[in-house]
């Protein structure tokens, strides 16, 4: 393959919160090697393959942000493969290569979902506009699926996140959601692994039915042990009535035990024999009570360690952490994940609330993104809540709203050059503002209230190409 034109980069990457992920297939090594390249010159995540059957796998594997496709490919046609993968995923963006200049083809090619049909041999300039549309498109599309998700004020699992650490809990939950066995969220304070729970419940036969939740932390044997397992009436001083738990409250749902490694010792017998044997006896009662109750247990802490040290039964341990689930912390997840967070619990605390804006400014969601956010979810939540209280009446949340530690300039900004003349200025300015817009040139150009073509040659007169 050819790649004529300018050397201009065609597919940059830089300042974007996301990092763009690509899969490449074609037949043709040389073909391949050279798109391969191209593409992590300017920072994307590549995949590859010369065999459109492994291909498919790859992209329900990773689900690339965009696929370059090769026309004729030995196994099946690029078109079967565009069929197959636009049938799994009604959102998979992909843009067709081929060496012959087929109207029919590429008609039908486009017909079939695809972005674009591209001829070799390939110009830069070109394949950079392309490129840059279709990204933007599959960016869309992932955040139109999130807003809709908000809107519905419901949770699936594309409101997990793009990262691949997320997608591997997604993965993970969609193997998990349709079995019985208990299942272990795990990570550190405020990961959001009650949410995922309720996820968890939400995507699995059981949502129709209760989930129930509890946290461990703090509760004396005696109280959880009432809570849980309920007593019958006279059965002590004050029980002047029956009182079920919360495993027949949940029958036939789902309950959390959260920080379940702080539940008593004395305990941890009783519990296993439930999971065991799907019966309990109330405090005070003579009959077993039978449930059909999935649980999920979720903690902070090693319980490796803990079983170490003597405080968590060993088989207790075995019997609920067969399942596990590590949830990331936010800095692992990366900056697109943490904005759709933001956005989804800005939704969610609008609706308890009854007031503050709908929408998060530009500049807002991207201090929100590159923060570090240490107290995790839990963290993000109260900030939020206390900007929406702040923000009440305005049309947005703005950057003036969060703390002030978030609106400190970021380190990935552009400082003040000694230069202070007004072309070093617009070039500061223009820098910060594709920074926002994380890449976006539409955004950006919207934003500085200019044309495209102007912001063009701007980018070209200061070599801010590859923002």
């Amino acid at each position: 393959m050819t790649l004529t034109g300018t050397s201009n980069p065609p597919v940059a990457a830089a300042g974007h919160a996301h990092t763009r992920s690509v899969l490449l297939i074609d037949d043709e090594p040389s073909v391949l090697k050279s798109l391969v390249h191209l593409f992590a010159r300017f920072g994307w995540t590549v995949s590859s393959s010369t065999d459109a059957r492994s291909a498919i796998e790859l992209y329900e594997r990773e689900r690339p942000d965009l696929v370059i496709l090769d026309l004729e490919m030995p196994d099946l046609s690029g078109l079967q493969v565009l069929e197959i993968l636009r049938e799994r995923d009604p959102d998979a963006t992909v843009v067709m290569l081929s060496g012959r200049g087929d109207i029919s083809t590429a008609v039908e090619a486009l017909q079939l979902g695809a972005e674009n049909f591209l001829a070799k041999p390939l110009a830069l300039q070109h394949l950079s506009v392309v490129v840059e549309r279709a990204y933007e498109k599959s960016v869309l599309r992932r955040r139109n699926r999130v807003l809709a998700t908000l809107q519905a004020g419901e949770s699936n699992l594309v409101s997990l996140g793009e990262s691949p650490a997320m997608r591997e809990v997604a993965r993970q939950i969609e193997l998990l959601k349709g079995g019985n066995a208990p299942i272990l969220l795990t990570g550190e304070t405020g990961s959001g692994k009650g949410w995922v729970a309720k996820l968890i419940h939400s995507a699995s036969a059981r949502r129709g039915a209760p989930f129930v939740s509890i946290n461990c932390a703090g509760l004396s044997a005696s109280f959880l042990d009432d809570e849980l397992f309920g007593h019958e009436k006279g059965s002590f001083t004050d029980a002047k009535a029956q009182k079920l738990g919360l495993f027949e409250i949940a029958n036939g749902g789902t309950l959390l035990l959260d920080e379940i490694g702080d539940l008593a010792l004395e305990l941890q017998p009783k519990l296993l024999t439930v999971l065991e044997t799907q019966r309990f006896r109330r405090l005070g009662g003579t009959r077993e009570v039978e449930v059909d109750v999935r649980l999920i247990a979720a903690t902070h802490v090693d319980l490796v360690e803990a079983v170490k040290a003597g405080r968590f039964r060993e088989d207790l341990y075995y019997r609920i952490a067969a399942l596990p689930i590590r949830l990331p912390s936010l800095r692992e997840r990366g900056r697109a994940d943490i904005a759709d967070m933001a956005l989804q619990l800005v939704a969610d605390l609008r609706r308890q609330l009854g007031r503050g804006p709908s929408r998060i400014s530009a500049e807002a969601l991207e201090a929100i993104a590159r923060f570090q956010w240490p107290g995790n979810v839990r963290e993000m939540r109260n900030v939020l809540e206390r900007a929406l209280l702040m923000a009440s009446g305005e049309p947005e949340l703005l950057t003036q709203h969060l703390p002030a530690e978030m609106r400190k300039t970021g380190a990935h900004e552009a400082p003040l050059p000694d230069d202070l003349s007004l072309r070093a200025a617009e070039r500061v300015h223009i820098a910060r503002v594709l920074t926002i817009a994380k890449g976006n040139r539409v955004r950006a150009a919207r934003l500085l209230g200019i044309s495209r073509q102007t912001l063009y040659k701007r980018m070209h007169e200061y070599g801010l190409e590859d923002r």
